[in-house]
This record gives C-alpha cells, sequence and structure tokens, in this order.
C-alpha cells in the first residue's frame, strides 16, 4: 500500500491553517467545536486518502474471494440448449436471488474491490448478458430492475440494429438505465486468432469507439467471444479495459483482472442455480 504523502501534508496544513484561524476568536465555546470539526475532517481525509492509496498486486486479487457471476444468452420459449433459458425461468431466477438475499454488483465495484479492497453489500453477484440479443431490453433488463438489480450487457456490434438484436437507440438506454454495457467484440471471433494489429483494430478498438459514441461514456469491460483467451490476449486486454470476462476456465495468475470467471447459465431450477453459485466460486 502506497500512501500519497504529498496528499496528507495538504490535507493537514490547510485543516491546521483553519483551526488556527479560527481559534483567535473569543468564544472558547466556538473554538472548541471547530477544533472537533477539523478533527474529524483530518480523519476523513487520512481514511479516504489510505483507501484511494490501496492497489493490489496480481497475487493479492488472485487470494480474495470471487464474486459469483452468471452469464446468460438467449432468454425465449421453446429451445433446448445450453444457452437459453424461457422467460419465466429467467423471471423465477431472479426471484429467487432477490428472495436469497443476494444484491446485484457492477464490473465497476468488482474492480474497485478486487483492486482497491473497496466494500461490497451482502452476497454479491454479477449478472451478465452476451450477444446483444433483442430480449436483453425486452425481458432481461426490465425484470432486473422490477428486483433493483442491474446488470452488464456485452455487445457484438456487427449485429447493431439488425433483425432479433439491439439497435443503438437501445443499447444507449440500457446504459442510461444503469446498466453497464461492455464489448464482446465486432463479430465474434476468438481473441487467440488476432494475429496481428489489423485484428485487434477490427475486433477491439473499432467496435470499443463505437459503442462509446454509441452511449456517451467509457467503455471499460470485455467479454471474451467464447470464453477463450490466452496470455498474449490478456496483456493486450490490460491495456484497454479494466475487466476482461472469460467463462469456467482457470484464472491467468498474472493478469487476474482480465480474467474474470462467469458461469454460463442454462435451464435449471432457481435451487439449483443457488448451488452451483456456491459450488463454482470459492
Amino acid at each position: 500500500m502506497k500512501i500519497n504523502f504529498n496528499l496528507l501534508s495538504i490535507t493537514v496544513s490547510v485543516t491546521l491553517l483553519v483551526s488556527c484561524s479560527q481559534s483567535q476568536q473569543n468564544d472558547k465555546q466556538d473554538v472548541a467545536s471547530q477544533v472537533t470539526k477539523t478533527k474529524d475532517a483530518i480523519s476523513i481525509s487520512l481514511e479516504s486518502i489510505i483507501e484511494e492509496s490501496i492497489e493490489n498486486n496480481a497475487t493479492e486479487m488472485m487470494q480474495k474471494k470471487e464474486v459469483p457471476v452468471l452469464c446468460y444468452h438467449r432468454i425465449e420459449d421453446g429451445r433446448n440448449d445450453a444457452y437459453s433459458v424461457s422467460p419465466d425461468m429467467f423471471i423465477s431466477h431472479l426471484k429467487a436471488l432477490s428472495d436469497s438475499g443476494y444484491n446485484s454488483i457492477l464490473p465497476d465495484e468488482l474492480y474497485d474491490y478486487l483492486k482497491h479492497n473497496n466494500p461490497l453489500p451482502d452476497k454479491p453477484f454479477m449478472i451478465t448478458f452476451d450477444d446483444s440479443r433483442k430480449e436483453h431490453i425486452t425481458i432481461a433488463a426490465p425484470e432486473l430492475e422490477k428486483q433493483n438489480f442491474r446488470g452488464a450487457f456485452f455487445i457484438m456490434t456487427v449485429t447493431n440494429n439488425k433483425k432479433n438484436y439491439l439497435t443503438g437507440d437501445e443499447i444507449a438506454q440500457l446504459a442510461k438505465n444503469g446498466h453497464t454495457v461492455g464489448l464482446h467484440s465486432w463479430d465474434h471471433v476468438m481473441v487467440t486468432k488476432y494475429t496481428d494489429s489489423t485484428f485487434w483494430k477490427q475486433q477491439v478498438l473499432d467496435p470499443q469507439e463505437k459503442l462509446e459514441d454509441m452511449i456517451g461514456k467509457p467503455i471499460e469491460y470485455w467479454a471474451y467471444p467464447n470464453g477463450v483467451y490466452n496470455r498474449q490476449a490478456a496483456t493486450e486486454l490490460d491495456r484497454h479495459f479494466k475487466l476482461s470476462f472469460i467463462l469456467m476456465a482457470k484464472r491467468d495468475s498474472l493478469y487476474p483482472l482480465q480474467t474474470i470467471r462467469r458461469m454460463i447459465v442454462p435451464t435449471m431450477t432457481p435451487d439449483k442455480l443457488i448451488k452451483s453459485m456456491r459450488s463454482n466460486f470459492n
């Protein structure tokens, strides 16, 4: 942990000057009150400086308790595959999580927890959505908001404004409603195939810029297509994103922030979902 002693010195100096100036007042009661306030201000400033100065290294981050991160894709009736749940099943999952006392967090909160030891709410979890499906705004987001949850939506920009997929306005609306918008590449090519700068520009840099223009905010989070990564990709993505999300592969010990684990949620009972969360995340 590194403490910014220059900032500490400025904070203490300013508060002491205020205290000295005000101590010249004749009313002793006012002086005592101001001294108390000054002490409180110094204490708060010190706590803020220390908290903001904590920067965990990779080893320390790997040792922290993992937060369960759920990954949904399709939410529609009539499908029976590992990437789909029915709307009724999805709603039952959210209700079970809420009834069990779980609190949703967003990537910003997870980053600050891992990097700076910021506290999380009781029973935190994150819910994410891949592939830019239309039902993410017609079903997922409204149902999340009913439970006072928020989610992270990872966008493939190649699908933008196409049938059954999100429009630019809908993506912007997700961000406006308090959800996180992240990137899932241009057209779902795995990062292990990004062999030169042309791939990185096409799959990462240009789509990132497009999404930032769309929502008016930085795009700071990435979900790997197919959940697949390698060390080279994690190294490069660390230059562009605060966090990157894999699936249930092993995390990279040098790049824990770029290899956050998620579990795909297929059709399963709410009880089984919660048991899976507890067993898959330490």
